[in-house]
């Protein structure tokens, strides 16, 4: 987990059926990140940290996902860049602070969830998820079937 941690556990679903498709970071009018919140497909999910704070968003097109992060933190998390496949990238709050930088494990892996705690003011520590898509951005190729001749005599 990156920040100094400390409050109440939050952890994003691990059952999720869709990929990551958005992102929205809420924070408060003195730089402190409140709650982050997901969109899986169409629907977002709930806000994982605490009520308050004005939105940013980030919606990633199709076939699009998250591959790594940096950020920064004091007492609270403070900054977040996102980058994904396609090369684009978003920025939240202002940077200030101890920087870290979360990517997978795994060439081919992307950010599916996170984890981290919150006191009352906001989050004070954040960790990531990092696994396979869910869906795969490559189609099938058609099967083939291997015919058989018979030989005549």
């Amino acid at each position: 987990m990156y920040g100094n941690g400390g409050g109440s556990y939050f952890s994003s679903s691990t059952e999720n059926t869709q990929d990551i498709s958005g992102i929205r970071v809420f924070i408060s009018p003195i730089g402190i990140f409140r709650s982050i919140q997901f969109k899986y497909g169409s629907s977002w999910s709930e806000r994982l940290g605490v009520l308050g704070g004005r939105a940013q968003e980030f919606i990633l097109q199709p076939d699009e996902y998250i591959i790594g992060v940096y950020g920064t933190h004091r007492i609270y998390l403070r900054y977040m860049v996102i980058y994904t496949n396609l090369g684009r990238w978003a920025a939240f709050g202002k940077e200030e602070g101890r920087s870290f930088v979360a990517y997978p494990d795994q060439p081919d892996k992307v950010l599916t969830g996170l984890f981290g705690q919150h006191r009352p003011l906001g989050i004070t520590g954040i960790g990531f998820h990092w696994d396979y898509p869910l869906v795969d951005p490559v189609t099938e190729q058609p099967q083939t079937t291997q015919m058989s001749q018979a030989s005549s005599t």
